[in-house]
């Protein structure tokens, strides 16, 4: 498999002298000068936005087809310097044309037609010949058609054919959605009341959980549950969260719901690993307040499992309740947005994240523990004790929720983007409120065309729990669009295609989600923005929250690159994305292969909670410059077979975090690398991180850990650091304070 590109050069706009075409010449030549106007008027949405283009050329790839249908008027399709030249775009289904809109650069056309065809091959003209104008320029015509081409036959430059965007509206035979603001979430879906019964809850919570409880199939099963809980307080419940649970309040604010007894995670539960909470994955609690009975909530999670927007009234406890008998691992975490009365005890945690929340006090760490915007965290004294302690956070914006109005209709908030914040977000949150009927809520079975039918019907999405597998890419072309869900629903691509791709325009939110890799290799499973486009997002950025992905699961599965970012001020505020080193189904060096995890081409991007794991090659490539990163977890492959299937670009085998040599500017905050070569303990890989050697580039507390001391990780960061395992004992971590 080729590996990603480590670099991204920005595309260079060429000035261009604008050619006019005098309306004498155009008249002598049997060519019409079409209006240039501003806007267009017979729709409000594009037919064509989002939709598969084609054309007959492009310059470069920084210049594709996809680009003129994205509505982002700051990216373009641009061909080759040659005549005829065309551009075309799928609407997916015949639709009656009323106009076209040409968003031209100054490279145009002064001769093309428009055309529409059924099916690719045969075209019909609904123009005349036109001569273009560089800007905006308005075509009324009419016709029908699934396909919609401009046809050029003459440039107005020497260049090629240049448009930014090729718009077409008309009236779509496709019958509107229907949404609703109390809509059917599903049989995944149990709502609660303060009215309901206690033993009711328990037993819908106690069903879900004992279904799992030391099951060989349940880690990579097909169930999901929510458990929403509306405005109240609620008797004595005793929840024990198994894999793809959620349990959530609905109020606007976390103390709307009061939950007395515990929202429960331990050890002891899961098949094969009963002793450990390591594989205590996907499963969240969020929105709700707790009064722990005995005076304690027990949160023993690892990966892929966040505490956002709870109110803990007593103590919280991360570790397992066999941590103190030599076994009881736990390998987390993520906690945002919160507030804890007590003390928080990490206890056997090997490292842990938490965001802008307020705790009274935090005891505990074992490798690698780091706070940022945290009222109440312990002082910065990384390696000893390892606490990594910012004061703010850069920039924040709190994962959307659901919640249910007075009136009983639901809605999902919004919070507002932060800077340098600290503290918890509620009560009072600032934000805004958008109704059920803006979304559509997608189920189980719910095909890729349906999904792109809601999103070109102006709609945000809400996926309810599920597996939904997708033959096309969900394309979300308009700007602040929330697609979210809620229970862990899985898209998993078909033939090779790409699960999610997200346009390179302002505001849009994505959370909840997980992505599992098709049999046939996927060159991403999700893309934000445009390779090689830069376009300022600062004031409004993309944000993606509590996204997992997982090459090799229940399915044997592929994928390059798992996630992709290009556009620039991304914020990625806790994702794990995960090659398998056991799954549901075989997993092995040559079965569920995956290069890299996360690919960050945008400048200005910010992680927060970072975990990626054995990727077979860079687990994550920086090359935008500017990038932060607070908090990264690492495991490299388990599976290598040999030293020789595993040779870098420098050397044995791949750093878990790679800066391109490029890059000018880069911070990295509390990061930790861990070998377990348990296939072939001889392997080894020469260094953990890999940065180029500039004073902008700086790297504070990382390490890395031989794991059981099987392999070997030669240096922290590029040929500092020193090896591990280390001579000073068993899984003992090397340090690394400060880089340079």
């Amino acid at each position: 498999m080729t590996p990603p590109t480590l670099t991204s050069p920005r595309p260079k706009l060429r000035r261009r002298g604008r050619v006019v075409l005098s309306a004498a010449l155009a008249a002598a030549l049997g060519i019409t000068v079409a209006s240039v106007t501003s806007t267009a008027s017979a729709a409000d949405l594009p037919l064509s936005q989002g939709k598969p283009a084609t054309a007959s050329s492009v310059e470069s790839t920084a210049f594709p087809a996809s680009n003129a249908v994205d509505g982002n008027t700051g990216t373009r399709w641009s061909s080759t310097f040659a005549d005829p030249q065309w551009l075309q775009v799928d609407l997916g289904s015949t639709q009656t044309i009323s106009q076209v809109v040409l968003n031209w650069e100054a490279a145009y056309a002064s001769a093309f037609t428009i055309q529409t065809s059924a099916d690719g091959t045969s075209w019909t003209n609904i123009s005349p010949v036109t001569a273009g104008q560089a800007g905006v320029q308005t075509l009324n015509v009419s016709g029908s058609g699934r396909y919609v081409r401009m046809s050029g036959t003459t440039r107005a430059t020497p260049y090629g054919y240049s448009l930014w965007e090729f718009q077409v509206f008309g009236t779509t035979t496709t019958p509107t959605i229907p949404t609703s603001d109390t809509p059917d979430f599903g049989a995944n879906v149990r709502i609660f009341e303060p009215g309901t019964a206690a033993a009711t809850i328990q037993s819908a919570v106690d069903s879900a959980f004992n279904a799992q409880l030391r099951s060989p199939t349940a880690q990579f099963g097909t169930q999901r549950h929510v458990f929403l809980f509306k405005p109240g307080t609620y008797g004595r419940v005793w929840a024990n969260v198994g894999f793809y649970t959620t349990v959530a309040g609905l109020g606007l604010n976390p103390d709307d719901v009061t939950i007395n007894g515990a929202v429960n995670v331990d050890s002891g539960w899961n098949y094969g690993d009963e002793k450990n909470a390591t594989q205590n994955f996907w499963r969240s609690m969020e929105n709700l307040s707790i009064v722990p009975e005995g005076g304690t909530n027990r949160w023993a999670v690892s990966q892929a499992a966040p505490m956002r927007r709870v109110h803990i009234k007593g103590n919280l406890t991360l570790a397992p309740s066999n941590q103190d008998n030599g076994q009881g691992y736990s390998s987390g975490g993520y906690l945002a947005d919160s507030v804890v009365d007590g003390v928080v005890s990490s206890g056997s945690q090997q490292q842990w994240y938490t965001r802008d929340s307020r705790i009274s006090r935090w005891d505990g760490g074992v490798w690698n523990m780091v706070y940022s915007g945290v009222q109440g965290a312990p002082a910065n004294a990384f390696p000893n004790p390892p606490h990594t302690t910012l004061a703010t956070t850069p920039v924040t914006r709190e994962k959307p929720y659901l919640y249910v109005d007075s009136a009983g209709l639901y809605r999902v908030f919004v919070p507002a983007l932060r800077r340098n914040s600290a503290g918890a977000t509620w009560p009072n949150a600032a934000g805004t409120s958008i109704p059920m009927r803006e979304f559509y809520v997608a189920k189980p079975g719910d095909t890729a065309a349906r999904i792109n039918q809601a999103l070109a019907q102006g709609l945000n999405l809400f996926f309810t729990p599920g597996t939904y597998t997708l033959n096309d890419t969900i394309r979300v072309t308009r700007a602040n669009t929330v697609v979210t869900g809620i229970g862990f629903p899985t898209l998993i691509p078909s033939g090779g295609v790409e699960a999610l791709n997200i346009a390179d325009v302002d505001g849009v939110k994505v959370s909840g989600l997980t992505f599992d890799a098709g049999t046939t290799n996927s060159p991403t499973l999700m893309s934000v923005g445009r390779s090689g486009v830069h376009t300022d997002h600062a004031a409004n950025p993309i944000s993606l929250q509590d996204v997992f992905f997982r090459i090799g699961s229940s399915v044997q599965g592929k994928a390059t690159t798992t996630l992709a970012v290009h556009s620039d001020d991304t914020i990625i505020d806790h994702i794990w994305a995960w090659r398998a080193d056991h799954g549901g189904a075989p997993t092995g060096w040559a079965v569920n292969t995956g290069d890299t995890g996360l690919l960050v081409n945008g400048d200005d991007v910010l992680a927060t909670g970072l975990f990626v794991e054995h990727y077979q090659k860079y687990e994550v490539i920086w090359n935008g410059n500017r990038g932060k990163t607070i908090f990264f977890q690492n495991e490299k492959p388990y599976d290598v077979p040999n030293q020789a299937a595993w040779i870098g670009p420098r050397g044995n085998g791949y750093a878990a975090y790679k800066v391109a040599d490029a890059v000018t500017d880069h911070q990295l905050w509390g990061g930790g690398s861990y070998c377990y070569f348990n296939v072939n303990p001889a392997v080894r890989v020469d260094r953990a991180f890999e940065v180029p050697n500039r004073s902008g580039v700086q790297l504070r507390s990382v390490l890395t850990v031989s794991l059981g001391d099987v392999g070997t990780i030669a240096n922290v960061v590029n040929d500092t650091g020193g090896a591990v395992p280390n001579p000073a004992g068993n899984t003992t971590p090397r340090n690394v304070v400060a880089y340079p």
